[in-house]
């Protein structure tokens, strides 16, 4: 295997993240031309010319084979979109980028998260489970990954949750969401946004959701920044799904949701099957690459041998 060249890894803490060591074990499953993982952190506060910056480097680097985008995906979209040859339709509608390659030396950005997120849930969702419970999804955060949530739910052509509720801090985050669904003709009783100011804000919602109902941590706290959307008196819907995105970091929503578990029946999700399809698909999407169910088992099992955090 040749070992020139890299792919990046823009996130906060790129080298806390156990792909830092999975991705040479997946380099040799894949056959990939480098082993070379190469991360950026950006700082949450950075301006637009950083991450234009960043982009004119990838994009001129004949090294550089592409990149996964995390925490940034949608700073990015904002900043620098215009250096893009070509933005993905998922991309384009909710102004995120995960995933940069470079096609016949093209620059391409591709919004991966609604397929990535999808492919996690169904993993530990029945195949059945909205229609025969009625029950909702609580989508706490508007960011990418809460907005590919969103959008992966409103798209699913069976088994639709009786209702999804999108909260933020920012109305402009639920504004530019609320557009989306509106040009799509998803009526506001199905998809539903709620402006939140604090956690005991967030607790009420939480507590008035019907029971079996899943409630999801996409505002990156508890990973990004220590702290979590809910407080220590959060009581989380009987017979419900929790679901953490985040598998490293303080984990705080995760300990809620842990401590609950026993009394009131819950099924408790962090993020690792989410970080295996959403590394996974990005890899295949920067190198070209055909991933078939049987591969991802493969790439997980190898993935579980290093995993950290």
């Amino acid at each position: 295997m040749s070992q020139h060249g890299h792919m990046g890894f823009v996130g906060v803490s790129t080298q806390n993240s156990s792909i830092m060591k999975v991705f040479p074990l997946w380099a040799e499953i894949l056959e990939l031309p480098t082993k070379t993982l190469r991360g950026y952190d950006v700082p949450l506060d950075a301006t637009e010319q950083d991450y234009r910056d960043l982009v004119t480097q990838l994009r001129s680097d004949p090294s550089h084979f592409g990149a996964l985008v995390t925490t940034h995906k949608m700073k990015l979209y904002d900043a620098a979109a215009p250096l893009f040859d070509e933005i993905d339709p998922f991309g384009v509608a909710c102004r995120e980028i995960s995933s940069i390659s470079k096609p016949n030396g093209k620059l391409v950005g591709r919004a991966k998260d609604p397929i990535t997120v999808g492919l996690a849930l169904d993993d530990f969702l029945p195949a059945t489970y909205f229609a025969e419970r009625g029950a909702e999804v609580l989508i706490l955060g508007a960011g990418g990954s809460g907005t590919a949530l969103s959008w992966a739910l409103a798209h699913r052509t069976t088994d639709a949750p009786a209702k999804v509720t999108v909260t933020a801090h920012s109305a402009a985050k639920l504004d530019a969401l609320r557009a989306i669904y509106q040009a799509l003709g998803t009526p506001e009783d199905v998809m539903s946004y709620v402006a939140i100011n604090s956690a005991e804000q967030t607790d009420l919602l939480v507590e008035g959701l019907p029971p079996g109902s899943l409630v999801v941590n996409a505002t990156g706290l508890g990973k990004d920044r220590p702290g979590s959307p809910v407080t220590d008196a959060v009581v989380f819907p009987t017979d419900g799904y929790v679901w953490e995105f985040n598998y490293r970091g303080s984990l705080e929503f995760l300990s809620h949701a842990r401590n609950q578990q026993a009394t009131r029946n819950l099924t408790v999700i962090d993020g690792w099957r989410y970080f295996i399809h959403g590394w996974s698909q990005v890899i295949a999407d920067v190198f070209d690459v055909t991933l078939t169910p049987a591969i991802v088992e493969t790439l997980a099992a190898s993935a579980e041998t290093v995993r950290t955090g």
